[in-house]
């Protein structure tokens, strides 16, 4: 699969039919598949901070959320087919695996991941056959008892909603703990919005790349995470001056 490198994280190349293809061919073929979708923050974060950037490099299949990456891929002439939401990725699923393969929801407030699996196997008629809020590591600090519920489940595929980094960090610590998981996806804040507590940025701002600008302005309080994005912007148009002096030096 081509992958294309921005700042260091190497995405796959595919368009969202191409994603769901490469996941299903991996679950059907038995191969354990780690599934990370980083967007524009996510992408800055790794750039200052090199365990991060490990830790989304040893995902297997890695998904171009935001419209920052698209554009950012686009800045450095490397550019990627499609934007490919996770939440997209995750209901898509949903919609295309049936019995007997089954999915397991943990993150979110208490009630969350319920109602996510109620709405989603009213809506798609998926399996699922567990889920647990994302706020246990509170409880005593341990994940020995969500790891049990999740094996004993015989869930498949695990969908992990914790937000980054933790969620990639969780799974990265303890997917050799599940060995019944195929599948196991990092989608942040994706159960919220299929439990309806959450509502997607009308068609006209995604069309427009503008869901951050949406959900900015729902929630004022996510300011200083915006703030990073024209830093990713501005960063990505420097280093494509920086590496274009570097190839014009060496001819």
């Amino acid at each position: 699969m081509e992958r294309v490198n921005v700042r260091g994280v190497p995405f796959d190349n595919v368009t969202m039919d191409g994603a769901l293809s490469l996941i299903k061919e991996r679950l059907d073929g038995g191969l354990r598949t780690v599934v990370f979708t980083p967007n524009a923050e996510i992408v800055e974060a790794c750039i200052e901070d090199e365990k991060k950037l490990e830790l989304v490099r040893r995902a297997d299949v890695i998904l171009p959320d935001g419209v920052g990456v698209i554009k950012a891929a686009n800045i450095l002439g490397t550019p990627l087919k499609e934007r490919v939401p996770g939440v997209e990725v995750g209901e898509a699923l949903f919609a295309s695996l049936k019995e007997p393969h089954s999915f397991f929801i943990l993150g979110g407030a208490e009630g969350v991941a319920k109602e996510a699996c109620e709405k989603m196997a009213a809506k798609h008629g998926a399996v699922f056959a567990g889920c647990h809020h994302g706020f246990f590591l509170k409880e005593d600090g341990s994940s020995d008892k969500v790891i049990e519920e999740i094996n004993s489940s015989g869930a498949d595929t695990l969908v992990v909603c914790l937000g980054f980094p933790f969620q990639e960090t969780w799974i990265t610590e303890n997917i050799e703990r599940l060995p019944n998981v195929k599948i196991a996806l990092a989608l942040g804040g994706s159960a919220d919005v299929w439990a309806g507590r959450t509502k997607r940025a009308p068609a006209f701002f995604r069309r427009l790349g503008l869901e951050w600008l949406w959900r900015l302005l729902r929630q004022p309080s996510r300011i200083a995470r915006a703030a990073k994005l024209p830093k990713f912007y501005f960063g990505i148009k420097k280093y494509k001056k920086k590496l274009d002096k570097e190839n014009k030096k060496n001819r």
